[in-house]
């Protein structure tokens, strides 16, 4: 009978160390900073969003879409206004 409780305290022991020990490890680990995370635009969180399954992501592509050929000709005509004055 004694020899089971020594077991049973020392595996108890063990449980106990060790979860202190992960708990103090845990503690002292380096945290990241915000400067080491990178940071999205907003055009890069549309476009995660845009390639997503839930509802609306067609929405967010296509006004990406039409928000690229708007700039797309906007800077076709100011390169012709240049060319052309």
């Amino acid at each position: 009978m004694t020899n089971l409780i020594e077991a049973f305290i020392s595996k108890r022991g063990i449980a106990v160390a060790s979860a202190i020990l992960t708990l103090a490890l845990a503690a002292c680990a380096k945290e990241e900073s915000a400067e080491n995370k990178p940071t999205l635009t907003q055009r890069e969180k549309d476009s995660i969003l845009a390639n997503s399954q839930i509802p609306g992501a067609k929405a967010v592509k296509k006004s990406m879409t039409v928000a690229d050929s708007a700039a797309a000709r906007q800077a076709r005509m100011l390169d012709t206004a240049q060319q052309n004055p």
